[in-house]
């Protein structure tokens, strides 16, 4: 399956977004810069309404829903920031929400997707399990199925992320984004492939969520272990789509341990400012590796969401206190 993302679907996906998000930040980390020897910039996705930049493509797809979808309502399976961004993008749009979520999903998480109006159901031992039973619910209810990783409209949402950091730095050379099951990386490097290919497009990944890793190395879509990691929203598999856009997409994957994401979660903590998720700090953690290769600079970090049960975020800071 050959993969690329139509641009325009891009631009006219960023018109939809406003009010409910917003346009997030790219700050410099003179930290990294200096660090790396050249200029390093952390686009802010926990800054987006709900936490994380998941919100961006929800909004896509409840806006594009054909009349008969929207009255049936909406059904996904969450990890938990994609469906705190569904909730958000169905309830201001007056769309009916059910959400499956792992039983050990963060509550933090729980918390926004009920606060934002969603039926949550609780249930399965990881997100594959959730997964299946979303879908078996679809069929079932006739509801659509919004995958929180694949789907034209879907990844066009996400990809209004690598529109901004073009607009706010046009000269740059390499993005490094968090990869799970492929939706982020697709519209960021969907879009630079399209508009400006020379672009590098470097993936980050946990050993425990490596199913992208481990599909592009073999050659083929596999699946993998999904044991317990900080790193919650990359995990489980990646479908026959989220591999075709990781392959059409990616220069290259760091794999980082779970101890290097939380060290990057107290780093970002202490020297940014900011509160970050383990997904969210893959990123950084790659970059901080020194394990990624060559970087042509300027370099664009995603940093994708700040969703993190504040205990557990107390717990990481003070066991990697700087």
């Amino acid at each position: 399956m050959s993969w690329t993302l139509d641009p325009t679907l891009v631009r006219e996906a960023a018109a939809r977004l406003a009010p409910l998000a917003v346009r997030t930040p790219l700050r410099r980390s003179e930290a990294l810069s200096t660090q790396l020897g050249g200029a390093v910039f952390l686009k802010d996705e926990t800054q987006q309404c709900g936490g994380s930049f998941k919100l961006r493509g929800a909004i896509n797809v409840v806006a594009t829903l054909t009349p008969p979808e929207r009255a049936t309502g909406v059904v996904a399976s969450s990890a938990g920031n994609h469906g705190t961004g569904l909730a958000l993008a169905a309830q201001a749009a007056g769309v009916a929400a059910t959400l499956f979520v792992p039983r050990d999903a963060p509550a933090v998480k729980l918390a926004k997707m009920r606060a934002a109006g969603a039926h949550v159901e609780p249930t399965g031992a990881d997100y594959d399990d959730a997964e299946r039973q979303a879908l078996a619910y679809a069929a079932a209810t006739g509801r659509r199925f919004v995958s929180p990783c694949t789907g034209t409209m879907l990844v066009a949402g996400q990809g209004t992320v690598g529109l901004e950091i073009a607009e706010a730095c046009p000269d740059v050379r390499t993005v490094v984004v968090c990869v799970g099951g492929g939706g982020l990386v697709g519209g960021i490097g969907g879009w630079f492939r399209a508009t400006a290919p020379a672009v590098r497009v470097l993936g980050a990944q946990s050993e425990r969520t490596n199913a992208m890793a481990a599909s592009l190395a073999a050659g083929r879509r596999v699946d993998v272990p999904v044991p317990p990691t900080i790193a919650d929203g990359l995990a489980g598999q990646v479908d026959d789509e989220g591999f075709a856009m990781g392959r059409a997409v990616l220069d290259a994957v760091t794999l980082v341990t779970e101890q290097e994401i939380e060290a990057a979660i107290a780093w970002l903590w202490h020297t940014e400012g900011r509160v970050v998720e383990g997904a969210g700090a893959g990123a950084v953690a790659a970059r901080r590796s020194g394990r990624a290769g060559r970087l042509d600079f300027p370099v664009v970090a995603t940093v994708s969401g700040g969703n993190i049960n504040p205990e557990r975020h107390r717990r990481i800071v003070r066991e990697h206190a700087q």
